[in-house]
């Protein structure tokens, strides 16, 4: 690897210390170097990267969180450069690197010790009455969840246009693999080794005595369909993306959930297995 790209997380390097660090350590070893503290999202928390026409990076390693990583791999879907996650928050299953293995991490890269895992991503495309009003890709998950008050919402989820069930939950979660590990574990559904490809429904809070996920294959296409509330009134619920970006959904609106023909490549220098890396987290 020759060119770098490096995303930091301002709340978490906000004086770009580690950054820095990085740049001039890779600089120094011949290599080319780019900083991009990120621009603040319009109206919205957070921040969004967007490498220029014309940079060049065989690798972007992305300072912060498993939220930094994600926002990133949805910025830059579409380049097709494998990131590397260096955790400087606190729970972290896509950023494999602290910051007391920067420099080793550095030195695999450079030398070509390393390995790359593609993972799966899911594309959901919202519609109304009139159309397709939204598009958005999530590595993690897709979460259609209810938007200001409490109470719950109903809707239908159908398979490949076949009706599947009826819900009248706090809202459901369309994960990956790799997503498997975060609202979908806290929400009780299962742990998928990252690498597979499959997709994961889970309802959240159903009022039900089922509360069971649901494993799909990468090939077939969820709908989400937004019903009335049982007394008649319309419902506005959400369409959260990687916790990123949001879509507002109101009753007779869909949104349908398949496999993205893009993915996320992630790099990997641990020889340490899924595994043994859950059990790790786990035991935390």
């Amino acid at each position: 690897m020759e060119h770098f790209y490096v995303i930091t997380n301002p709340t978490r390097d906000s004086q770009q210390k580690t950054a820095g660090f990085i740049r001039k350590y890779l600089e120094g070893r011949g290599k080319t170097c780019f900083v991009d503290a990120g621009t603040p999202k319009t109206g919205g928390e957070g921040y969004t990267y967007q490498i220029q026409a014309g940079g060049q990076a065989d690798c972007i390693l992305v300072l912060g969180g498993d939220g930094t990583l994600l926002q990133a791999a949805i910025d830059l879907a579409a380049r097709d450069i494998p990131f590397l996650g260096i955790n400087m928050g606190t729970l972290g299953f896509l950023t494999e690197v602290n910051q007391s293995g920067i420099e080793d991490a550095l030195e695999n890269l450079i030398q070509g010790k390393y390995q790359i895992e593609k993972r799966m991503m899911l594309c959901g495309k919202s519609y109304h009455s009139e159309g397709i009003m939204d598009q958005a890709r999530a590595l993690n998950d897709i979460v259609i969840t209810r938007k200001g008050s409490l109470e719950i919402i109903n809707f239908n989820i159908y398979v490949n246009g076949q009706f599947l069930h009826r819900y009248h939950a706090d809202g459901v979660i369309a994960s990956t693999p790799t997503g498997s590990t975060g609202y979908n574990l806290s929400a009780g559904g299962p742990i998928v080794e990252p690498k597979a490809e499959v997709i994961l429904l889970t309802p959240i809070c159903p009022h039900s005595m089922h509360n069971r996920s649901i494993v799909l294959s990468p090939r077939d296409k969820v709908t989400v369909e937004i019903e009335r509330h049982r007394d008649g009134r319309e419902l506005a619920v959400e369409a959260i993306f990687d916790g990123c970006h949001k879509v507002t959904l109101r009753t007779g609106d869909r949104i349908e959930v398949k496999k993205s023909e893009k993915t996320t490549e992630i790099v990997k220098l641990s020889q340490v297995s899924f595994l043994e890396a859950l059990h790790r987290k786990l035991s935390d």
